[in-house]
């Protein structure tokens, strides 16, 4: 009993961080030092001699962090991707994106539908973020959508399925954190992912296209060829930015760490110098934003590192894998049981945790059934997306009220403050009431009987 029990405490103390809504990486870290503490005082070390460092591994946390953090190289794409769509959201570089889409597939029945779809696809092609996607391209698109006479359900349904398009389509930031983890190559992963991307678009068409027929969804106005080519010629320096990244990419120009810092200068350059509509303040915030997500993430890749350390030293993925093979030995079967596990964390627990907690522990297992090592990537990344919109947590539908549908308790603005409000006061302002009987000719006081 004592020899699991820094696990048990750890696994307590992590589940508890979630409950009480602790931001990720603090529960990440709080989990493992109680583990360590808890190890420590199963050895018989002195609590203080653990907290100076002198003995047990506390000190294992922060250097686990440090580590993950500061020596690996491959994690460096993340914030530049991150800064590319923080740039292209602010300097509206999305807009021309949704004009150029709107014109090629607006035309067709359904057609701001398919442009959603297309543009998320584009998009996805720049910034390889589910979240970036949702939030820059998605209001625009629900906006139109909605002003065309699309129901707002349909509107923000599509906006939310085709963001997740984005962490599938290269360039890919779960697949730089799942290649960090694994040691898969980032580009190999990127390459498996385009397929992919694109058979998911083709199927959100065709289902676009059965439901606009049912419903009667109308067309878009086409455009005049010579003012549709001059804005595409005006937008060609916004669609140069995929192809860049995917031919530099797929020829071994360059790096994915190099594409993302070609990517976020790219995107400064054009939206200052182009189109001259990302000024100063602009600029400040980007990298106000670009700094505050570059930190939450490092912070929670280096507290999976030490969880990861924590899994390997509990010999989680053994005891795992030599569960599963006790009663399967087929491969197909593990894939089967990865997909549904996934795809039902996705529904109660952000896509990050998942990637930094699950992969060490399912991929000793994987590897124990020969499984290639960029299928399995894809499978993981596919089912995190599919939690991306999937109830009760999905990210991109927690984006969807904010941008498109006002809900009360769970969007922001103004209906969804007072709805919220009036119903707080009304369930407040219930009480049992009782009915009051008093003596003839007394008032009602001490001697009234209830």
């Amino acid at each position: 009993m004592l020899d699991n029990l820094p696990l048990i405490v750890f696994l307590i103390c992590f589940v508890l961080m979630f409950v009480l809504r602790m931001p990720i990486p603090t529960g990440m870290i709080a989990a493992c030092t109680m583990y360590f503490l808890t190890d420590g005082l199963v050895e018989g070390n002195s609590f203080i001699g653990m907290i100076t460092g002198q003995e047990g591994q506390l000190h294992l946390v922060a250097q686990k962090t440090i580590e993950a953090i500061f020596t690996n190289t491959t994690i460096i794409a993340v914030p530049l991707f991150i800064f590319a769509a923080n740039v292209m959201n602010a300097g509206k570089i999305t807009e021309y994106v949704f004009g150029v889409c709107k014109g090629l597939v607006g035309r067709f029945p359904g057609g701001l539908a398919h442009v959603n779809v297309l543009a998320s696809l584009v998009f996805s092609g720049m910034t390889g973020s589910a979240v970036a996607d949702a939030s820059g391209l998605g209001k625009m698109e629900i906006d139109a959508m909605r002003a065309e006479g699309y129901d707002d359900g349909f509107s923000c349904a599509i906006t939310a399925a085709s963001a997740t398009i984005g962490p599938i389509f290269p360039p890919s930031i779960p697949a730089v954190i799942y290649a960090m983890l694994t040691g898969a190559s980032v580009g190999a992963l990127f390459m498996a992912g385009m397929m992919p991307g694109v058979i998911l678009a083709i199927c959100l068409c065709i289902y676009i296209a059965f439901i606009s027929k049912k419903r009667k969804y109308p067309k878009s106005v086409p455009p005049q060829l010579g003012a549709y080519l001059r804005y595409c010629f005006k937008a060609i320096w916004a669609l140069l930015t995929p192809v860049i990244l995917l031919v530099g990419i797929y020829t071994g120009v360059m790096t994915p760490t190099e594409a993302g810092a070609i990517a976020g200068a790219y995107a400064l350059l054009i939206a200052v110098l182009v189109y001259h509509i990302l000024n100063w303040e602009g600029l400040k915030q980007v990298i106000f934003d670009t700094v505050k997500g570059t930190g939450s993430v490092s912070i929670m890749v280096g507290a999976a590192s030490a969880i990861s350390f924590i899994f390997a030293k509990e010999q989680i993925g053994v005891r795992l894998g030599n569960w599963i093979t006790s009663f399967t030995d087929s491969k197909y079967v593990f894939l089967i049981m990865v997909n549904i596990i996934i795809l039902v964390l996705g529904m109660f627990v952000d896509t990050s945790v998942i990637q930094l907690v699950m992969i060490p522990i399912l991929w000793p297992v994987a590897q124990q059934f020969d499984v290639n090592i960029i299928h399995f990537g894809l499978i993981i990344i596919f089912n995190m997306m599919l939690g991306l919109s999937t109830p009760p947590f999905g990210m991109c539908l927690f984006i969807m009220p904010v941008i498109g549908l006002t809900l009360p308790f769970f969007s922001y603005g103004g209906s969804s403050v007072v709805t919220l409000f009036a119903a707080m006061g009304f369930v407040s302002g219930i009480k049992k009431r009782t009915v009051v009987r008093r003596r003839p000719g007394r008032p009602l006081g001490s001697n009234a009987v209830y």
